[in-house]
């Protein structure tokens, strides 16, 4: 009998250190669920110069980041699944579970998912539009026809050259949905669902829906059904403060960098504001640099209604010039279904070119890209430049 008992002691003490084995192993993994929305709402949860516990799963900071509020901006609006940074300093920490072990795609360097750099590490790869002195899209340009300079000096090589006329979309829709575009958001959005109607193709081309005012929410995850998009367009709702700086981060690094790409894919964004935000966490140079690293492009369409240009009409500028994309100011409202229908031309009048920069660094920093046609009074409109990865 005390040999059984004693066995039976033995036994539950064994039980017991596998319990505590699993938890320490296990209990520190994030529900999504339960973090705040990204990026503005993490804010408040984080101090400076605080480093995470050792046993934490969670990515340690945002990327280039210069305001508090953008350290721990992984966390994913509702509905949404929490994003890899686009840079990451410091590791993920493996907790001290037997056989629990952290997947490579977790473990290796964001830089990687969103550079610009595609394939090779020395090669560049960027879409442009050239227009004429009238504002046509001129489209049947060779090769020979353009000068690249990168970081102010001429590439050593072009490598690839094409007319993008029927590339896969990656669309982002971004709606502001606060208190200062209340006037006229119901016209906004029937021109939107219109616009989506026209542009995504089923099986080809994906976009998804994304409103905001204090913070982003998915009304719509990526998909290529269009009444599923007309759906979540009309499911936003007009009413709150502006973090547009924030909405336009997150949708370029928590939704665009994270969607699966097969081949080239063009990646865009369309946002609607009146450009006057009051509640972001991340600055508005902050945002720019997220959708450059991202390669997306940015188009903007004011909702401002004054009949002439504000203050928040010169962020939007800034926003789509930096990103290669057009600014719109369509001041009357039937002016909207025309800003829509000239980026869908636009998305479908664009070229293609890799080409492999002179001196080039594997050192983190910005390189500018200026690109000139030989013919006269013709224009190219593209990025202002991309960021070099770190080795």
């Amino acid at each position: 009998m005390k040999s059984i008992l004693m066995r039976s002691r033995v036994f539950l003490i064994f039980v017991g250190w596998l319990v505590s084995l699993s938890a320490a192993g296990f209990g520190q993994t994030a529900d999504p669920s339960s973090l705040p929305p990204a990026p503005s709402a993490s804010a408040r949860q984080n101090a400076p110069a605080q480093q995470p516990a050792p046993s934490e799963t969670k990515p340690a900071s945002a990327p280039d980041s210069k305001s508090p509020g953008t350290e721990n901006s992984q966390a994913a609006a509702p509905g949404t699944t929490p994003a890899t940074p686009p840079e990451q300093s410091t590791p993920v920490a493996t907790p001290p579970a037997p056989r629990l072990e952290v997947p490579a795609k977790e473990q290796s360097d964001a830089d990687e998912a969103v550079t610009t750099i595609r394939k090779r590490v020395d090669e560049v790869r960027v879409i442009f539009t050239v227009t004429d002195k009238h504002g046509r899209y001129i489209k049947d340009l060779k090769r020979n026809d353009f000068n690249v300079i990168d970081d102010r000096k001429p590439a050593e090589q072009i490598r690839s050259f094409r007319s993008e006329t029927d590339l896969p979309l990656q669309v982002g829709l971004l709606v502001d949905a606060s208190n200062s575009v209340r006037d006229r958001f119901k016209f906004e959005q029937e021109a939107a669902i219109e616009f989506l109607n026209s542009i995504v193709r089923p099986r080809y081309d994906q976009a998804f829906v994304v409103g905001f005012d204090a913070t982003p929410e998915v009304t719509q995850d990526f998909t290529d059904r269009t009444e599923d998009l007309s759906k979540g367009v009309r499911a936003l709702r007009a009413g709150g403060g502006t973090a547009m700086y924030d909405a336009l981060y997150f949708a370029c690094r928590d939704k665009l960098v994270k969607q699966e790409q097969v081949g080239s894919v063009r990646r865009a964004i369309i946002l609607l504001s009146d450009g006057d935000d009051n509640l972001s966490h991340v600055t508005r140079e902050e945002a720019i640099e997220m959708a450059q690293r991202a390669d997306v492009i940015v188009y903007t369409i004011s909702t401002n209604i004054s009949g002439m240009k504000g203050k928040g009409d010169k962020v939007l500028e800034r926003i789509a010039d930096a990103t290669g994309g057009r600014a719109f100011f369509p001041f009357q409202i039937r002016d909207v279904s025309d800003a829509f229908t000239s980026i869908q031309d636009e998305l479908r009048s664009q070229y293609a070119m890799a080409y492999k920069p002179a001196d080039f660094a594997t050192d983190g920093r910005f390189r500018t890209i200026e690109i000139s046609t030989q013919a006269k009074g013709l224009r190219v409109r593209t990025r202002k430049g991309y960021y070099a990865p770190k080795q």
